[in-house]
């Protein structure tokens, strides 16, 4: 099946030349599909299955240049390689610092060099997709990592009150965890952690974020919910894990999860409030018996 290349050009004779060369391919075999305008190109990009881009320098009153760099700020990932007519000027260097991954003169490129640059291009996204991967997500669960964690929170928070609205952190710890590891062994725990992560994610709405915490900790972040709303979904989440056993060979293992609960900005007006509040929270839920969700408003004398 062939892999879909979009070229963004507002120069139609520039699209027929450069399906002209895709057609003296050696190895390799692109369908190409054109936009002519910023806008049509740009909304291609963010939103169509692009193998990679050839974008133009120049497309009528704005350019390339910046056309990167909205894509960039909307977290494209589509490797693109960068064509201009100019060869006197320092727009190479541009297009690479604003994140093109290669860069071709018009008229100056040949089928085997624009070959050659796909296949490069698609290759070091690859491996920096990779690379992503290691700093953004937990190798073991797949979940995003703390890091990932600091840096949504920061953000949501400064959208709550930008907004005014509010949103609920909770904090998940898997019950005797260690009796699992010292008992079974890691491997089992492994798996373990790797079952509650997918079931976690599964009770959740597709807006609200679930993150590896570390060790058997997890953290969510429910965006625009208030207590109320973030106790239905921990409850869902608590019920998602108690109500089957983890399957690790031939052992079934009944595992429960306990959770805190804090809303910002009414349990915490900061970063380390907020935090500390549903720590707070789920240390009751641990003294109280494990197995349950305790919101920070029921746990705090005030």
């Amino acid at each position: 099946m062939a892999r879909k290349i979009l070229l963004i050009d507002d120069d139609r004779m520039q699209f027929s030349l450069t399906r002209q060369l895709f057609k003296a391919f050696v190895a390799s075999h692109y369908e190409l599909e054109w936009k002519a305008t910023y806008e049509e190109g740009l909304e291609a990009l963010l939103h169509g299955d692009y193998e990679a881009c050839l974008l133009d320098y120049r497309l009528g009153p704005r350019d390339g240049l910046e056309l990167i760099r909205e894509a960039t700020e909307r977290e494209c990932r589509v490797p693109i390689i960068f064509l201009t007519a100019e060869t006197g000027s320092k727009v190479d260097i541009e297009a690479m610092n604003a994140g093109a991954l290669d860069y071709l003169v018009k008229g100056e490129f040949s089928a085997p060099m624009l070959e050659r640059s796909l296949r490069y291009a698609l290759k070091l996204a690859k491996t920096l997709e990779a690379l992503r991967q290691l700093a953004t997500r937990d190798e073991l669960t797949g979940l995003l990592n703390r890091r990932v964690f600091e840096n949504i929170l920061r953000e949501e928070m400064e959208r709550s009150q930008r907004f005014g609205r509010s949103f609920a952190l909770t904090l998940l710890d898997i019950d005797h965890f260690k009796n699992v590891n010292d008992t079974h062994g890691h491997p089992v725990g492994d798996i373990v952690l790797r079952e509650v992560a997918q079931r976690l994610q599964g009770a959740l709405r597709s807006v609200d974020r679930v993150m590896r915490y570390g060790g058997e900790e997890f953290v969510v972040l429910m965006l625009e919910s208030d207590l109320a709303m973030a106790t239905t979904s921990t409850e869902r989440m608590c019920a998602a894990i108690r109500n089957k056993p983890v399957a690790a060979g031939e052992l079934s293992l009944p595992i429960t999860i306990s959770a805190g609960m804090a809303v910002f900005p009414h349990d915490g007006a900061n970063r380390a409030d907020i935090v500390q509040a549903a720590d707070q929270a789920l240390y009751a839920a641990k003294t109280r018996g494990r197995n349950r969700a305790v919101a920070f408003q029921d746990c705090v004398v005030r």
